[in-house]
């Protein structure tokens, strides 16, 4: 075999390397590796870094993981992802409200939110089904408008504990509440491993872990595989004798669900409940992670949801840093807005290309 033959097929192995994993993703990954490798020069802790990076995507993992079944089931990305959010600050208030305190107002809050999201994603389901084909147009007005909406209910609501009213008026929640003395990392610190200044929260990535192998299995089952079949040819799955509406609804609510569940690992991880606008941008961050790691409109894994948070929490959390010290400016909210919404147009142009 010749040289240039030799030479050709490495090429080629080389090219089809880079299209498999992406351009976009591999441009990325280069300069997340850039960003760790600078770090140590510019007199950034790299062990330290490397922590943030780790706990960032624990926080957030579960949260863009609540994009994959509406993307499979041709629901398209979540953009109404503060509804859920919303059932799981309700879940949270609540269970602070009724005394629950320490791992037990995790529980607590987990079960509150939970016929919340039910509720909340049945309605949200129907209201898609409705309005097929214009699905992240609408999800995105159901989640600024819920975030608007609760910007009032969480003033009226009648919360009483001393804890999160507002001190003079003694009504109407905080803007921020601590989460110490209740589940203020709860999972961060359980099996917690330390060396050095490099710190792993093994329990966050295990209850990760848990939900990930839970919606991988469940995508493996006989609803998961109707739910894919939906997602990739509707007209096909209703011709099998799939209910495509509830397939769908199905899907939503099991989104709106993982959603709440998120926020509420989130907060454990930050140590603050943060209510009114807070949720309003959230699904932002959730969007453009699963579209980093690979995800299109209608189709997502569960390595996409992995790959696209380390790097898109990795690039949050590294340029400041980095940027700080090498030029003394934040740089941060502009490398956020331009990644956030240079994926988010990246997958809406290949919203037909995706669909084949």
């Amino acid at each position: 075999m010749s040289e240039k033959t030799m030479e050709k097929r490495e090429k080629g192995r080389l090219a089809k390397l880079i299209d498999s994993f992406g351009l976009p993703r591999l441009i990325i990954t280069l300069f997340l590796l850039l960003l760790l490798i600078l770090a140590p020069f510019v007199g950034a802790d790299l062990p330290t870094q490397i922590t943030n990076i780790i706990a960032r995507f624990s926080w957030n993992g579960i949260l863009v993981l609540a994009m994959v079944p509406m993307v499979h089931s041709g629901c398209g990305l979540n953009f109404g992802l503060p509804l859920g959010i919303i059932s799981g600050l309700l879940g949270a208030t609540i269970s602070i409200e009724l005394g629950f305190s320490g791992a037990m107002s995790f529980v607590m809050a987990i079960l509150i939110a939970t016929p919340f999201a039910l509720i909340f994603g049945t309605g949200y389901g129907w209201l898609l089904n409705k309005i097929k084909g214009g699905e992240m147009m609408i999800a995105t007005y159901v989640g600024f408008s819920s975030v608007s909406m609760m910007c009032m209910m969480w003033l009226i609501l009648p919360y009483k504990s001393p804890n999160m009213v507002w001190g003079m008026a003694g009504k109407g929640l905080r803007t921020t509440i601590s989460l110490e003395g209740y589940y203020d990392k709860v999972l961060a610190n359980f099996l917690r491993i330390q060396i050095g200044n490099l710190e792993i929260p093994v329990g966050t990535l295990l209850f990760f872990a848990v939900f990930a192998l839970g919606i991988w299995a469940f995508l493996h089952t006989k609803t998961g595989t109707a739910m894919t079949a939906v997602g990739s040819n509707p007209v096909f799955a209703k011709a099998a004798g799939i209910n495509v509406d509830r397939i769908r609804m199905l899907s939503v609510i099991m989104s709106t669900w993982l959603a709440a569940v998120g926020i509420l690992v989130y907060e454990q991880g930050f140590g603050f409940i943060q209510l009114y606008m807070a949720p309003f941008y959230m699904a932002l961050p959730a969007v453009s992670a699963i579209l980093i790691g690979g995800a299109s409109v209608n189709k997502a894994s569960i390595m996409n949801v992995i790959i696209g948070t380390i790097l898109f929490q990795g690039i949050v959390t590294m340029t400041p840093t980095v940027m700080n010290n090498m030029i003394h400016m934040d740089m941060s909210e502009v490398i956020r807005i331009i990644v956030s919404n240079g994926m988010i147009l990246y997958a809406l142009t290949r919203k037909t290309e995706g669909s084949r």
